[in-house]
Formats: C-alpha cells, sequence, structure tokens
C-alpha cells in the first residue's frame, strides 16, 4: 500500500540503519532541503554511533570509566537520553548497550541480523541510568567501566526534530521528516496537514510512512499531522533470530531481555519527536498500563494488539480515510 502524495517535493533515502522520507511544500527547496537533512544524519551518527570506532559515543563507551569531554550534538542528545530515563522512571534506559550486544546487536543491524547461531553469554540487565555522569554545562560523560550507552531511538528522534526545525527556519517552507517511523513537521502544512499512513506489523523499520512513502502490504491507518511530532514504536520488524530465539530491540531493563509486551505497536503524537519517541517506547514496556499513562499524560495515542485490535487514548483521531 503506498500513501498519496500531498507536497510537491519528496526524496527518500537510507541513515542511521533506517529508511528516510523527507517532504517539502515548496518543490524548489527540496534540494536544499534534503542537503540540510544529510548533513544533520552525518553528523548525529558521528556523534551518537554505537558501532563506528570514530564516533563520539565509542570513545565515551570505551574510555574504562574515565570522564570524557563531548561536543555539543552528542551533549544535547545524552541530556535527550537521560530526561527520557527520568521521565519515564527507567523504563526508556540508554544503559541497555551491554544486554543489545549480549543479544547479538553488536553492529550495523543489517549486519547484525545476518548471524543466526545461538547467543553464547547469558542477558545482561542494564546497569541503570543513574550510573551516568554528566555535566551539562561543561559537556563531560562519564560511565562506569563495562557500561555501553545505547541512544538508539532518541538520538534518532533527535535528528528528526533538529532537521525539521533547521529546515524551515533555512528555508521557510513547510518540511516532514521521517526517519525510520520517527517523523516531525516544521512550518506551514499542506492543505488539510500532513497524511500519514501508520502500519503496525510491516517490513519498513518504525511503521509509519509519510505521504508517499511505502508502508507495507498490510492495512494502514491514516491520520493527518499538522505540527509537532508522531512515533510508532514495536517488536514486529527490527528483530532478529539466534538460534531458536526471536529478538527485538525494546529492552527490559530489569531482565536485559526483548520486552514481552501486550501491544505489538504503540503510536504516540507529542510536542517533538524526542517526546513521542519516548511516550511510544515506553508504551510498549509499561504494557497494559500504558493507556492509563498516556491518557495521564494529554498524549494522543494509538495502541495496537498481538490481535489486530486497537485502544486509542487522549483524542486520537479516527482514520482520515474513514475506516
Amino acid at each position: 500500500m503506498t500513501a498519496p502524495t500531498t507536497a510537491p517535493g519528496q526524496r527518500t533515502g537510507h541513515a542511521l540503519g533506517s529508511f528516510v522520507t523527507l517532504l517539502t511544500t515548496e518543490a524548489t527547496a527540496l534540494e536544499e532541503a534534503y542537503a540540510l537533512l544529510t548533513a544533520e544524519l552525518q553528523a548525529i551518527d558521528a556523534a551518537c554511533s554505537r558501532f563506528r570506532r570514530d564516533a563520539e559515543l565509542w570513545r565515551v563507551n570505551h574510555a574504562e570509566g574515565h570522564p570524557v569531554p563531548v561536543g555539543p550534538l552528542l551533549a544535547e542528545a545524552l541530556a535527550a537520553a537521560l530526561a527520557a530515563a527520568r521521565l519515564t522512571e527507567g523504563d526508556v534506559d540508554p544503559t541497555c548497550g551491554t544486554s543489545l550486544v549480549r543479544l547479538g546487536y553488536d553492529r550495523d543491524f543489517a549486519q547484525a541480523r545476518r548471524q543466526t547461531s545461538a547467543l553464547r553469554q547469558p542477558a545482561a540487565p542494564a546497569p541503570g541510568w543513574r550510573s551516568v555522569e554528566f555535566d551539562a554545562v561543561r559537556r563531560v560523560v562519564r560511565v562506569p567501566a563495562g557500561v555501553v550507552l545505547d541512544l538508539g531511538a532518541t538520538a534518532k528522534a533527535l535528528a528528526a526534530d533538529r532537521a525539521a526545525v533547521a529546515i524551515e527556519a533555512w528555508l521557510g517552507c513547510g518540511v516532514l521528516v521521517n526517519l525510520g517511523g520517527d517523523i516531525r513537521v516544521a512550518g506551514p502544512p499542506p492543505e488539510g496537514g500532513w497524511r500519514v499512513a501508520i502500519a503496525d506489523d510491516v517490513g519498513f523499520d518504525g511503521g509509519p510512512a509519510a505521504a508517499g512513502g511505502a508502508v507495507g502490504a498490510g492495512e494502514a491507518h491514516v491520520v493527518m499531522l499538522h505540527t509537532g511530532g508522531l512515533a510508532t514504536s514495536g517488536t514486529a520488524v527490527r528483530n532478529w533470530r539466534r538460534g531458536g530465539a526471536r529478538l527485538h530491540h525494546i529492552i527490559e531493563p530489569a531482565t536485559g531481555l526483548p520486552v514481552q509486551s501486550c501491544w505489538r505497536a504503540a503510536s504516540v503524537a507529542a510536542a517533538t519527536c524526542v517526546d513521542a519517541n519516548t511516550a511510544s517506547t515506553a508504551a510498549i514496556l509499561r504494557g497494559e498500563p500504558a493507556a492509563a499513562w498516556l491518557a495521564g499524560l494529554g498524549l494522543p495515542a494509538r495502541l495496537v494488539r498481538h490481535d489486530g485490535a486497537a485502544v486509542t487514548v487522549a483524542g486520537w483521531p479516527r482514520d482520515a480515510d474513514g475506516h
């Protein structure tokens, strides 16, 4: 299924281990907007990659417990990740890096999923986000020896936020940035809003695809997005097999294992993509209580069970296509 295009400008690509879709309300702005997006993604990767030996985060993770000065972008990403942990009471924890390594996610995802042999090491619970010492003023971070930070989804969501805001500020057009299901819009939207199709268990990383992006073979839920961010987290796409075990990337910090949730997907709208991503990931981890939690926060959300039944809260809209 492909959602119809609602913007004159559109480009797709691949970065940060995910698909990338950029839409602009002005076709003449597209190429310059894509250059700005590309620069932002390259900068985020150089700062926050867990796999690149030349990345700043690599230095932090391999500093053997010594404090490491970091640049402004990694400092911003660290602040976002630690805020997510604090706001979710540790559900979204950036110290799950070793947990992911033990589960075989120790390299770029496309490479990691090719390895299917049985795991050789036991699960590793996360040491906890409070073990991270971060001085945001001096931009210095220290993690205990052996602790591996994984900024993962929050850094990707931050990239979507930063890129959309920068493109709108520089070019003055409406823009939608979709990074593997982490969506941020800025500037004046098309008439009626940005048409976003959210598929719950498809073959693209992240689920939602904004106007013009493929959403897979299953039925898609369509909403119109006018401002802010939208994110979908789920267990159906970024998964892999090791031995007889099917694994995915949403880790329960207390066990170091993929969470066994009653939800297969959670979509949340918020003021920023970072906020939306934080809430959607926490919803998968919290399970049944997530609906009341999101409603209490006033965050529109759609939670999908494994049988396809959906629960909506806080004014999540009806499907724009009427179903």
